[in-house]
């Protein structure tokens, strides 16, 4: 490596806490790194920054690959196009190709304004030639260098968090499609809350359908791990899931069938998901749930009780050739079944360290109850007294459906 100048001063810079590479600390120097091999300019420009009202820390390296492990640290580099290891352009494309938060000043002999408006639009900040620039000049190239890269750096930030917004809204549909019904004595209410309180999306999914022959199929699911991936495995199941209902699937080959897709769509052997999977008899009198590592669903009326005498198998994406026995319920008078994903029932409990569980969230509801009519608000209500409960947004994704009939 080339022995570095010793002209230029400090001869390291350290990592500034809280510093993001586009400025200095608040009320600290401006890091410039100048990469220049010719030590008469290099001391023209330590020169020419000692008279600007800057507050400098200024390093020196002789080539851009001395530079680039150095960039990390700088607010702002100016760059020579005639170096030992680039010239023109090559050097200004790997420099911003290895960092794009850097501000970039290119700084020249080259007194070619054709080159300086290609320098500008390939990334550069700002284009100076040497023979012209002066403290004023340097000083205010340098300042607006900056702030006109943390400005270009918030809008990126910001598109790419409206880029995100769109997507999530596309997977939301996905995961969150509305039921489809045949009949008017049955409803469906359903709430979704992304973990964290954010709007990254996760797997949890459900959906509803009512077959022409007033069968009524349910399924709600969690796809372990959070993010877009996982956003993504989950619409492929959900529609996996309605496509294989509406066709006509046995009731009991759904979930081994569910359990294909996945195996086949899944990114990592690792990943698994639980489901909960609802038949509702076409009199509404009686129910079977099949429970794939899933919570089991809460009947709510004439109080809330857990779904009985069901025994939960494994995940789906766990035990190949698995089935998935039903536990049969009778159903009675006007009824409510609540389906949900487990990260309701793993928020904490206040001042403590122990989880709700489904005693505690079937405590609650028997004790609040959910209103006939105002499902909607109902689980809205519920899962804002366990955020309460919690100390705020819970750390995973929560969806609830509620299924319910009226006579």
């Amino acid at each position: 490596m080339p022995e570095r100048s010793d002209i230029l001063v400090p001869a390291a810079f350290a990592p500034k806490p809280g510093s993001a590479g586009i400025v200095g600390a608040v009320g600290g120097p401006v890091r410039v790194l100048l990469v220049e091999d010719d030590p008469g300019d290099a001391l023209l420009v330590k020169e020419i920054l000692s008279e600007t009202d800057l507050e400098v820390e200024l390093e020196r390296v002789m080539s851009v690959a001395e530079a680039l492990p150095r960039l990390p640290e700088a607010d702002c580099v100016l760059l020579d196009l005639a170096l030992p290891d680039s010239f023109g352009l090559e050097g200004l494309r790997t420099v911003l190709g290895a960092t794009p938060h850097v501000a970039v000043i290119v700084l020249t002999g080259l007194a070619d304004r054709d080159l300086g408006a290609l320098a500008v639009a390939t990334g550069a900040q700002d284009y100076l030639i040497k023979a012209e620039v002066d403290p004023s000049l340097l000083g205010r190239s340098v300042r607006y260098a900056i702030e006109r890269r943390r400005a270009d750096v918030a809008t990126r930030r910001l598109l790419e968090a409206n880029l995100r917004r769109r997507h999530n809204e596309q997977i939301q549909r996905g995961l969150l499609p509305r039921p489809l019904l045949r009949s008017d004595d049955l409803e469906v209410a359903t709430v979704y809350r992304p973990g964290g309180g954010g709007d990254v999306l996760g797997g949890d999914f459900y959906d509803a359908v009512e077959l022409e022959d007033g069968t009524l199929r349910a399924v709600i699911g969690d796809v372990c791990g959070h993010g877009p991936d996982e956003a993504a495995l989950g619409v492929s199941l959900r529609i996996a899931w309605r496509t294989l209902v509406v066709a006509g699937t046995a009731h009991e080959r759904v979930l081994p069938a569910l359990d294909d897709v996945l195996v086949a769509e899944r990114q990592q052997d690792e990943t698994f998901v639980t489901v909960c999977d609802v038949t509702i008899r076409p009199d509404r009198r009686a129910a079977a749930v099949r429970l794939a590592g899933h919570p089991a669903p809460l009947l709510l009326h004439p109080s809330p009780t857990v779904w009985p005498r069901v025994d939960s198998g494994p995940p789906l994406g766990v035990v190949p050739g698995q089935t998935w026995p039903a536990a049969q319920a009778e159903l009675t008078g006007p009824w409510a079944v609540l389906l949900y994903t487990d990260g309701l029932i793993e928020g904490r409990l206040p001042q403590s360290t122990e989880r709700l569980g489904i005693d505690g969230l079937t405590a609650h509801l028997h004790h609040k109850g959910l209103s006939a009519g105002e499902w909607e608000a109902g689980l809205e209500a519920t899962l804002a007294w366990v955020e309460e409960q919690h100390g705020g947004p819970l750390a995973d994704d929560v969806a609830l459906m509620l299924l319910a009939n009226g006579g």
